[in-house]
């Protein structure tokens, strides 16, 4: 049986092949619960309550895991039981996951689908608890040479400035681009301003001679284009 569905058990009530990081050691990290895995970071419990009691509280606070990931050293130390040694740990593992999940662009990462642009901005985007409007600079093999975040707040053709776009797209040698933005609700619907601001961006990238190739919305994990749905 798990550990994860006995919380209010001590560690040293459980017996050891139970408890999380002789399982780790024996099944693999895969096996372990979200519940688990913090409680391995975290190491300690109080004289009060066990290791998995205050993990379990950690995931209450943050409500959805990944919100983890925008957590703050006041907000981890404010749960209580968990001390600064704790939070800092929490936010050293937060911070390697990040830094794991992100692509780099020096890698020179080719997008060859909707699909590949999504893959290459989800993990860094879907999370964002504001929008964010994030364009992708690609050469003639369609391979990224820059990521920038143009803009943050809701998306309006009055904010998108194309010249703001293409100016940095002619400073930095692109063949072409494609525009992103993501839902803080999680659902990637595009908008009527979204289909607005891309064929605005779509008419001067023609101008220009620079191809805007898609604008990609970024849900909870998901994502829709823009072109494949017909607005390009």
């Amino acid at each position: 049986m798990s550990v994860a569905a006995i919380p209010e058990l001590m560690i040293r009530d459980v017996h050891i092949e139970d408890r999380p990081r002789e399982r780790l050691i024996r099944q693999g990290a895969q096996s372990l619960s979200n519940q688990e895995l913090i409680a391995i970071l975290l190491r300690t419990g109080t004289k009060q309550e066990s290791v998995l009691t205050l993990a379990n509280r950690v995931l209450n606070y943050f409500e959805k895991l990944h919100e983890l990931k925008h957590a703050t050293l006041e907000e981890i130390i404010s749960i209580k039981g968990i001390g600064e040694a704790k939070a800092v740990q929490l936010l050293a593992a937060i911070e390697l996951g990040r830094r794991l999940s992100q692509k780099q662009v020096d890698s020179r990462y080719t997008i060859r689908s909707p699909k590949d642009a999504a893959d290459y901005l989800i993990p860094e985007m879907s999370s964002l608890r504001q929008e964010h409007f994030v364009v992708l600079f690609l050469n003639v093999k369609n391979q990224i040479l820059h990521k920038q975040t143009i803009f943050i707040g809701s998306l309006n053709s009055s904010i998108v400035h194309p010249r703001e776009i293409f100016r940095e797209a002619v400073k930095r040698s692109a063949a072409s681009i494609i525009c992103a933005h993501n839902h803080p609700s999680g659902v990637p619907t595009p908008s009527p301003e979204d289909i607005e601001v891309t064929k605005r961006l779509l008419e001067a990238g023609f101008i220009i001679g620079i191809e805007l190739i898609d604008h990609v919305i970024i849900g909870d994990h998901q994502f829709i284009s823009l072109k494949e749905k017909g607005y390009m």
